[in-house]
């Protein structure tokens, strides 16, 4: 197949072009050098110090939040028992009377709580039940597991 003359023309301008191209550039180099791989070490050390901080006081927050939600649901599950059965669960019983009909107890209607198991808080911890003035009160001890403490560690009660 033969092609015009202006076609063969523009095809050899192409093709020197290409070749001027690959010489111009030089031999082909693979990998980063030491400089390179310094400066993106030092930029993502940068990110991780900027937004490390900020994004564990954000999970910290939320696990806040989400101890704040299961004792609300706690407590909405110890009102209906209080309505179905007459009275909170002693604190002998605690809140496994949510989950397993204590002995001897008319009225209960329950599971009342959707797991098997008793919740855990978000740090792993157990809630705290107890009857004050007839008042159910639901705790969780925070991240140090102890009694009291500030910020991470406050207690967080209903």
């Amino acid at each position: 197949m033969r092609y015009s003359r202006p076609f063969q023309r523009l095809m050899l301008l192409i093709s020197n072009n290409r070749r001027r191209s690959i010489q111009r550039r030089g031999p082909a180099t693979k990998g980063f050098s030491l400089t390179e791989m310094l400066v993106a070490v030092a930029i993502m050390g940068l990110l991780i110090g900027v937004v490390g901080p900020t994004a564990m006081r954000q999970l910290q927050s939320s696990r806040t939040g989400t101890a704040e939600a299961q004792i609300s649901q706690i407590r909405s599950a110890l009102d209906i028992y209080m309505i179905d059965v007459g009275r909170y669960p002693n604190e002998k019983d605690g809140l496994t009377a949510l989950i397993k009909a204590p002995a001897k107890i008319r009225g209960w209607n329950g599971p009342y709580l959707n797991s098997q198991d008793v919740p855990v808080d978000p740090w792993g911890g157990t809630f705290n039940y107890s009857i004050e003035n007839g008042l159910p009160v639901i705790e969780s001890l925070g991240a140090d597991g102890v009694p009291g403490g500030d910020g991470d560690d406050a207690d967080i009660s209903a």
